[in-house]
């Protein structure tokens, strides 16, 4: 809203200083400073309007060490994240940008769906919450609307490659008429240069129909990656500062990736897609790195809250629609590598165990518990030791993420 009135003031009266509000930097640094700010001042409210209302976390005995003593802690503390994104980006970003508000959408949608799990969960006092099948379907929705408004939106397109001769002046980074716009599922490729996937060389059927299933194709891909990741971010969210700390530097990453991607310079040096707009992303994802550190103020051990659902599902959420907003998608593997092994823990052990049930009478285990942050807990391992490792091992994966847009 601020960003429109001052682009509107600044091009009547000319105002002093207004200039600073056309940079995505600028903006950005902003944006994380008023999540930041926003996070901690209505953190502390927030909780204790949720110990008020006694909306506290329900704990089952696990044998876990320390499990009882977080018993009563307030959860739906994800409201905190939310707030802390969105009222920056209100202020802020270029709320006419079709990315931002397809991720407003994400935040809206999911953090929906999760506050009614958590709801479901404290105040009706069902502890398994909403039924898995309404909250795949809440998430499948999200995937549909994001699908096919990257199919069906003109304002959605990828750009050829072109590099400005350097004696130009003219040429400008922002300057949209270079190259040409061409509507296409098509997606970063890791490690392969010069290599991009476009869903419509996977299907064997020419013309529009081809077209159209390619573009199919492409929601089906949506779904499941928002499916994945948000579920991922679900499972991830089981000890102090978790989940929060291995999400920041992922969204720093898919931030750095959104500016280089919507600058045309920037994108041919590292050879990736040319997404004109996208830069405006990095507001988004400012916004997101300050709030999910404002949280962690309140979430680091020992927890004053957590985040639930509300956070968890809304997070992943953001972090899979970002990626194919700027269509890396094929590198949520390595970028999302925590979600990942935390997700293929609980398969491997539930798969297990079913296995060996039908095959021997009793279910066998390989882990000491799933996911598999709390196997590590089983070991006697600290919990801060194990947070702290995580947090490591998910930095790693980020610089791997940025490597492999240069190794190409």
């Amino acid at each position: 809203m601020i960003y429109s009135l001052i682009c509107w003031l600044d091009s009547i009266f000319d105002v002093p200083g207004a200039g600073l509000f056309s940079y995505i930097s600028f903006r950005s640094a902003c944006s994380i400073i008023l999540a930041l700010v926003i996070a901690i001042f209505i953190g502390k409210k927030i909780i204790r309007t949720l110990q008020r209302h006694q909306i506290g976390e329900e704990i089952r005995n696990l044998g876990l060490e320390g499990q009882l003593q977080k018993k009563g802690t307030p959860t739906m503390g994800g409201l905190i994240i939310i707030g802390s994104i969105l009222l920056p980006i209100l202020i802020i970003a270029d709320l006419s940008n079709v990315y931002i508000q397809l991720l407003i959408l994400t935040t809206l949608w999911l953090g929906a769906v999760g506050f009614i799990d958590d709801y479901i969960k404290t105040f009706k006092k069902h502890k398994e919450g909403m039924s898995g099948w309404m909250k795949i379907a809440g998430q499948v929705g999200l995937g549909i609307i994001v699908g096919t408004t990257m199919w069906l939106n003109s304002d959605i397109v990828i750009r050829e490659k072109f590099v400005p001769d350097p004696d130009d002046k003219i040429a400008k980074v922002e300057n949209t008429t270079l190259g040409t716009a061409e509507k296409s599922p098509a997606t970063t490729v890791p490690f392969f240069k010069n290599s991009t996937l476009n869903y419509r060389d996977i299907i064997p059927v020419e013309g529009k129909v081809g077209d159209t299933l390619a573009w199919l194709l492409y929601v089906a891909v949506a779904i499941f990656i928002i499916t994945a990741v948000s579920n991922g971010s679900n499972l991830t969210d089981g000890l102090d500062g978790l989940a929060t700390g291995v999400s920041a530097p992922i969204v720093l990453v898919l931030g750095i990736v959104a500016y280089v991607s919507g600058n045309i310079i920037h994108s041919d040096f590292l050879n990736i897609i040319y997404i004109p707009g996208s830069g405006e992303l990095m507001v988004f994802a400012a916004a997101t790195i300050g709030a999910l550190l404002g949280f962690l103020w309140y979430n680091c051990y020992p927890a004053q809250v957590f985040m639930g659902d509300t956070g968890s599902l809304t997070i992943g959420g953001i972090i899979a629609v970002f990626s194919l907003l700027i269509r890396i998608e094929l590198l949520l593997p390595i970028l999302c590598g925590i979600f990942l092994i935390e997700s293929l823990s609980v398969i491997i052990q539930v798969g297990w165990f079913k296995y060996t049930r039908k095959k021997y009478g009793e279910g066998r285990r390989i882990f000491l518990m799933s996911p598999i942050h709390h196997h590590f807990q089983k070991k006697d391992m600290f919990e801060t030791k194990i947070v702290l490792r995580f947090w490591i091992i998910q930095i790693l994966l980020a610089a791997i993420t940025l490597i492999t847009l240069k190794i190409r």
